[in-house]
C-alpha cells in the first residue's frame, strides 16, 4: 500500500483524475464568477506587467537600478523601502541605526522621492510601492514629485501595497493599532477616488501571509477577508462598494507545487467574485475581479546550492501565468543570501521574458481549464478557503480574528507542521534535505555602500536643520487636529509634506493621537 500524498493545503491527490460523470459547466474567461481569468483573451490582449522588486542604499543607487531594469525590458516599477522607511522613521532615528538602506531605498524627505523618481517619467510606467503603515505618507511623496513635473493626476497609475492587516497577521511593520490604521486605509480609498483615480489603493497581500508559514487555502481565505474587512470599513465611511472595490488589487506568492498554485489563482477569483456580489451588492463588473500580482515564493529560496533557485522561479513563475496573473515579479537565485545583484535581477528578468517569447503559454487564456486535475483542486482549494473564512467570520470578521490571534496562529501552527516536514525529510528540499553536496557554490552578492548611507542619514539631518520650522509645526498641528476629528487625513498630510515635514515627522504627529501598536496590549 503506498503513502497517499496530500498537496500543501491537505487536499488528498489521486493518482488519476477522470471526467466527472455530471461536469458543472465552466464559464468563459472575462465572464462571472472568472475562474478562467478576468479578461476574454488574457494575455493576447495583454502581457502580464513585468516588475522587478528593487531599491537598496539611497535614492541615487535605486534609480540607477530602476533605469537599467526598464532599458533591459521591465514594465513596471516597484519599490523596496528600507526597514525604518516602513515603520515611519526618518533614517537619522537613533532606532534607525544599522537598518537604513538595508532591505530597500530609504525615503525621509521629498528631497529622497525626487531623487528616486529623477528622469522617470510616472505617468509612462506604473509603479508599485510595498509600503504598508505610513503607505499614504508615500503615496502623497510620490503625486507631490509628479505634479512638480505637470503630470496629469487622472494618468497617474500604480499601486500601493497599504495592507495593515496582514502586517499584524504575518509581517509585523505596523506603528498605529489597527482601528486607526483601518481609517488611515479608507481615507485613502477616497482620497484616490477625488485625486488620483486611475491608482490602486490597496494590494491586498497574501503573499507574506504565505510567506510566514501559512497554506495555500489559508493564503486565500485570509487574503480575501481582509480585502471582506476593508470594504466593510470603507462601506461604515460612506463610500459606494462600487466607488473603491474596483480599485482593489489583490497580491499572491507562487510556491513549487505548480498545479496546486495555479488552481489557488483560479479559485481566489471565483470566490473573491462570489463573495462580493452576495454580500455587498456590487453592480460595477470590476469589483467582482481579482486583479493580481505575483512574486515567485522567497521563501522556497535556498542559501544551500543556490542556483536551484534559478529553476524553482522558473516553474513558480509559469504557475503564476498559467493562473492568470495581471503583473509578476521573478525573485533573484542570491535572495536567500542578499539583495539581487545587477546579474541575478537582469536573469530574473529574462526567466519572464523566456517565457513570454518563447513558451506560448500566453497565446491562450486558461490553458488548463478543463483538466481533471485542474478543475478538482480548484474545487478543493476554495472548499477549504471557505472553511477558514466561515472560522475567522465565526469570529467577528477579519479584525476581530486578528486581534485575538486566530489567524497569527493558524499560520503559526502550519508553518510548524511545514518545517517539521522537511526535517522529517518528508517535504523534500533539493539541496537541503536531499541531494545535498558537499561543498558550497560560491555567489557574488550586493554590498550595500556604506558611504552612500551615511550621505543619506546626514542629508535628512541637514534637511531637518534647514527646515522653516514654525512652518512645519503649523502643519503638523493641522495632522494632529485632524487625526483627532473625522476628517480625511491625508489633505492636512499632504500640505505638510509640502512645508517640509519628514515620513518620520509626519507619522510622530499620527502617533500622537493614535499611538503605537504593541502585541498584547
Amino acid at each position: 500500500m503506498t503513502t497517499p500524498i496530500t498537496t500543501d493545503s491537505g487536499i488528498p491527490i489521486a493518482p488519476l483524475y477522470r471526467s466527472p460523470e455530471t461536469p458543472a459547466p465552466l464559464p468563459d474567461p472575462g465572464v462571472f464568477p472568472y475562474v478562467r481569468g478576468i479578461y476574454p483573451t488574457m494575455y493576447r490582449g495583454r502581457r502580464w506587467t513585468m516588475r522587478q522588486y528593487a531599491g537598496f542604499s539611497s535614492a541615487e543607487e535605486s534609480n540607477a537600478r530602476y533605469r537599467l531594469l526598464m532599458e533591459r525590458g521591465t514594465t513596471g516599477l516597484s519599490v523596496a523601502f528600507d526597514l525604518p522607511t516602513q515603520l515611519g522613521l526618518d533614517s537619522d532615528d537613533e532606532r534607525a541605526f544599522g537598518e537604513v538602506g538595508r532591505v530597500g531605498v530609504a525615503i525621509s524627505t521629498l528631497d529622497d522621492m525626487r531623487r528616486l523618481f529623477a528622469g522617470i517619467d510616472q505617468t509612462a510606467v506604473t509603479t508599485s510601492m510595498t509600503i504598508n503603515a505610513p503607505a499614504a505618507i508615500l503615496l502623497l511623496l510620490y503625486q507631490i514629485v509628479a505634479e512638480e513635473h505637470g503630470a496629469d493626476p487622472n494618468k497617474l497609475g500604480g499601486t500601493i501595497q497599504n495592507d495593515i492587516l496582514k502586517e499584524y497577521a504575518a509581517r509585523g511593520t505596523y506603528i498605529f493599532p489597527p482601528r486607526p490604521s483601518m481609517r488611515l486605509v479608507t481615507d485613502t480609498f477616497a482620497y484616490c477616488r477625488d485625486h488620483l483615480p486611475a491608482w490602486n489603493t490597496i494590494s491586498v497581500s497574501g503573499y507574506h501571509i504565505r510567506e510566514a508559514g501559512s497554506s495555500a487555502a489559508q493564503e486565500i481565505a485570509f487574503t480575501l477577508a481582509n480585502g471582506l474587512a476593508y470594504l466593510d470599513e470603507a462601506v461604515a465611511a460612506g463610500l459606494a462598494v462600487d466607488d473603491v472595490a474596483p480599485r482593489f488589487s489583490f497580491f499572491f506568492a507562487a510556491h513549487s507545487r505548480l498545479f496546486e498554485e495555479a488552481a489557488k489563482f483560479r479559485a481566489a477569483r471565483r470566490l473573491w467574485a462570489t463573495l462580493v456580489r452576495e454580500r455587498f451588492g456590487a453592480q460595477d463588473p470590476r469589483s467582482l475581479m481579482v486583479r493580481f500580482h505575483t512574486q515567485t515564493g522567497g521563501v522556497t529560496l535556498t542559501a544551500q546550492q543556490p542556483l536551484n533557485n534559478v529553476v524553482r522561479v522558473a516553474y513558480q513563475s509559469l504557475a503564476a501565468v498559467l493562473g492568470g496573473t495581471q503583473s509578476l515579479h521573478t525573485n533573484g537565485y542570491d535572495e536567500a543570501l542578499a539583495i539581487p545583484t545587477e546579474a541575478a535581477a537582469t536573469l530574473a528578468l529574462r526567466t519572464q521574458q523566456i517565457l513570454a517569447e518563447e513558451t506560448g503559454v500566453a497565446e491562450v487564456a486558461d490553458p488548463l481549464g478543463g483538466s481533471y486535475y485542474v478543475e478538482s483542486l480548484t474545487d478543493a482549494l476554495e472548499a477549504k478557503a471557505r472553511e477558514w473564512l466561515a472560522r475567522v467570520d465565526e469570529r467577528g470578521g477579519a479584525v476581530a480574528a486578528i486581534e485575538s490571534g486566530f489567524i497569527q496562529n493558524a499560520i503559526g501552527e502550519n508553518a510548524y507542521r511545514l518545517e517539521l516536514a522537511r526535517e522529517l525529510g518528508e517535504d523534500v528540499v533539493v539541496g537541503v534535505n536531499k541531494h545535498v553536496a558537499d561543498s558550497a557554490t560560491p555567489v557574488p552578492i550586493q554590498r550595500i555602500d556604506q558611504v552612500a548611507v551615511e550621505r543619506q542619514v546626514a542629508r535628512v539631518t541637514a534637511f531637518k536643520a534647514a527646515q522653516d520650522r514654525a512652518r512645519v509645526d503649523a502643519a503638523l498641528t493641522d495632522v494632529a487636529a485632524a487625526a483627532t476629528g473625522t476628517e480625511n487625513l491625508l489633505p492636512p498630510m499632504k500640505g505638510a509634506l509640502r512645508a517640509g515635514a519628514t515620513v518620520g515627522q509626519v507619522a510622530g504627529a499620527l502617533g500622537g493621537v493614535f499611538g503605537e501598536y504593541r502585541p498584547g496590549n
